[in-house]
This record gives structure tokens, sequence and C-alpha cells, in this order.
């Protein structure tokens, strides 16, 4: 497919991506957060609960019978059975024999935690209150569990509503560029009709009116119109090209394997005309053997024909024009040179920017735009490269293709313009 057509579907399919993602995010964010207050007021609610417990046991706990969970220990009473081990804390014991002062700590042991504190009581004995929370811990990691499969489920939720809505949200954007796309195409194919009509026209009155002499300004005048309505038409075929590319990879059987060598030779005999007028010297070095694409040889040849178009239109009276085909890595390269005026190398990537308008290079117009559409929709690549002065040159890589099974006709000559070719790039 061309590069708009699949910069397109790319924006759309990452627009659809980003609602998706961004509605799982927010579902993830609410989650974690009621999961994070939930555990939080728990853990709090918990805590205090057992403290006031503990000191209450501490205080005032019978020492043989202990509330649930909870062990006393003090000097001369026996401790139960199913105390844990390691109690009690004796270093907190004799520091609150000597301060008097209670202390309270958390101990971790044997895969669980312990509250112990360690007090005087009213009748003047030391007890340490130890509190297992086993059972509080149980029931904050159910918490987290249920918080988890929440989770889970609401990201199952969370894509399945991301991908409707991302339907919903991007079908009007995408709904929008195949219209555009489609006016485009219409709009460019009945336009055409008309307008070859009136470049007919128009070329009929400036050639009677240089036959009947009229006047030089009238002649000039029609001359001039001729050539604004051959500009129109060649904007018309670029539209159409460019919506055709737009509209999909082309189907298999328009697909061949191009020779490129002939194919650009071919191209050059079709600008002798302007060379000849141009009194430029244009050269193909090339080898002897055929060095094949796979592709779409009209859209090949005009891409080709828009590289040779503008180095032979930029390119001064007595300079020169070259073009160069080889085959390395898995590539045809195909380069055209030319001894212009050259360009600023940071205009080197924009040159391919649709009616980019950029320092003294005036405008680009369509057709370096078009020329990359192609050159990326057969898989390749193009890059500029120049200086001012200098001279410019594009480079085309494609990859190589196939031998064609039978024997392939030479190029055929271009499809018929409205006008000869002219230049729509800026100043290379």
């Amino acid at each position: 497919m061309s590069a708009s057509a699949s910069g397109e579907r790319v924006a759309v399919s990452r627009a659809r991506l980003r609602v998706a993602v961004l509605t799982g995010a927010i579902i993830t964010l609410l989650v974690t957060v009621v999961g994070g207050i939930a555990d939080t007021v728990m853990t709090r609610a918990q805590s205090d609960q057992v403290w006031r417990e503990l000191r209450y046991g501490a205080e005032r706990g019978d020492l043989s019978s202990p509330p649930v969970c909870t062990w006393l220990f003090a000097r001369g009473a026996v401790p139960l059975a199913n105390a844990p081990a390691g109690f009690p804390v004796e270093s907190d014991m004799r520091r609150v024999r000597r301060t008097h002062e209670a202390v309270e700590r958390t101990v971790r042991r044997d895969d669980t935690q312990y509250l112990v504190r360690t007090q005087v009581r009213a009748d003047g004995k030391v007890v340490q209150a130890v509190f297992d929370l086993r059972f509080q811990l149980a029931d904050r990691r159910h918490l987290w569990f249920a918080l988890g499969v929440a989770e889970v489920v609401g990201l199952l939720a969370a894509a399945a509503t991301g991908v409707v809505l991302g339907r919903l949200a991007v079908s009007p954007l995408a709904e929008a560029l195949t219209r555009q796309r489609r006016f485009v195409t219409d709009a460019s194919h009945e336009l055409r009709t008309p307008v070859t009509q009136v470049y007919t026209r128009a070329q009929l009155l400036a050639r009677q009116a240089a036959a009947q002499g009229l006047p030089a300004p009238h002649r000039d005048g029609l001359t001039r119109l001729v050539g604004s309505v051959g500009r129109l038409g060649e904007v018309l075929d670029d539209l159409l090209l460019s919506a055709s590319l737009a509209a999909g990879p082309a189907r298999p059987a328009d697909h061949r394997p191009v020779d490129l060598v002939a194919l650009a030779r071919a191209v050059v005999a079709e600008e002798a005309d302007r060379v000849r007028d141009g009194r430029l010297t244009v050269v193909v070095d090339g080898p002897r053997h055929p060095l094949f694409v796979d592709g779409v040889e009209s859209a090949l040849r005009r891409a080709v024909g828009e590289l040779l178009s503008n180095a032979v239109g930029h390119t001064p009276p007595g300079g020169r024009v070259e073009v160069a085909l080889a085959r390395a890595r898995g590539t045809v390269t195909l380069t055209v040179a030319n001894t212009g005026k050259g360009f600023d190398p940071a205009e080197a990537e924009r040159l391919f920017e649709r009616f980019h308008r950029g320092g003294s290079t005036g405008r680009y117009g369509l057709g370096l735009a078009l020329l990359r559409e192609v050159v990326t929709h057969h898989g390749g690549t193009v890059a500029a490269t120049g200086r001012p002065g200098h001279g410019a040159r594009f480079t085309i890589r494609l990859p190589v293709g196939g031998s064609p099974s039978v024997s392939v006709p030479p190029p055929r000559g271009r499809t018929p313009r409205l006008a000869p070719r002219r230049v729509k790039a800026g100043r290379t």
C-alpha cells in the first residue's frame, strides 16, 4: 500500500489502541486506588482494634485465661501450652522493670507478626502481652486476592470496552479519510475530460493565432493559456495517481518483473526533445543485462520520469545529467544526478512534502511527493542529496525482483499527458 494509505491506517489503528489503553489504564487506576483505600482503612481499623485489646489484656487480662490469640507472660506465671516460641521478650521485661514505662513493638517470627506490649500493672507486676496477627494478615491477603481478581476482570472488560469505544470513536475519522480519498478520485476523474477538451481547444486556438498572424500579445496570451491548462491537467494526473495508490496495494496481477535499465533508457529517449532544446548532455550508465524489479510498470515509469524531468528542468544549458543503475545487496539502485543549482541539505527531506515551500527553492508541488509514494508502494526508498551550486542527486532503491518466466516486451511509451511534462518540484 502507499505511504499515505499506510500512514492513515496506522494513525487509525493507533487511535483505536490509544482509546483501549486509556480505558484499561483508567479502570486499572480506579481498582488500584479503591484497593489502596480499602487496604489502608482495613489495616488501620485492625491495628487500632488489636492494640486496644492488647493494652486491655496487658492491664487487666487473666494470666491463666487470656483473650483469643493473646498470650500473657509474667514472672511466676505458667504460660499456656500453645504459646509461641521466643516469648516473652526478656529485654523488654527488664527495661520495664527498670523504667516502669510501657514498651510496644512488632515482632516478625514464624511467617507471621506479633504485637507485643510490656507494662507494669497497678499491683506492680510486670506483664507482657503478645497478640498473633495471623488472622488479620490472612484477611488482608484475601482482600488483595479479591482486588486482583477484580483487576483481571476489569482489564478484560476494559479491553472489550476499549475495542468498542475505539471503533465508535475512530470510525468517523476512518470514514472521513475514505471519503476524502474518494472525493479526490472522483473529482480528478470528472474534471479530466473537460480539462482535456479545454486544453485541446486552447492548442487549436494558439495554432490558428500563429497561422493568421495575430498580434504577439494575443499569441503569447494563448501560449500561456495552453501552459496553464496543461499544468492543471498534470495536477489532475498526479491526484489520480495518488488516489489510486492510497486506495490500497495493487492487485497481484498488476505486478510483473520490470527491467529498470530498459525503462530508464526509454524514459531518457522520451525527453530527447527537451534535452536537445536545453543543450544538455544526458548519460545512462547501466549494465548490459536487465535489472528486474517487481512492480507496476506504469507507476515505476512515472517515478523515473519525474526524476529525469526534475533533473532536466533544473539543469542550466550546457549542463549534464547522469542516470546510473546498479545492483548491490539485494537491491536495484537508480541514481539521477545533475549539475543544476542544487539545494540546501537541510531541505533534503522536505523536498518530498506536498506543496512545500522552502527558501529560494520555491514550490515543490506534487511530483516528488508522488515519487516517494510510488517507491514506497514498491517496498523501496528514495533519498536526495545536494549542495547549493553543486547540483543534486536523487537515489531510488528497490528490492530485486525475479526474472520473467516469459519474454517481457520492452516498456511501452508513456501514456500521453495533457501537456509536455513540466517540473513541479523545487529547484534542484
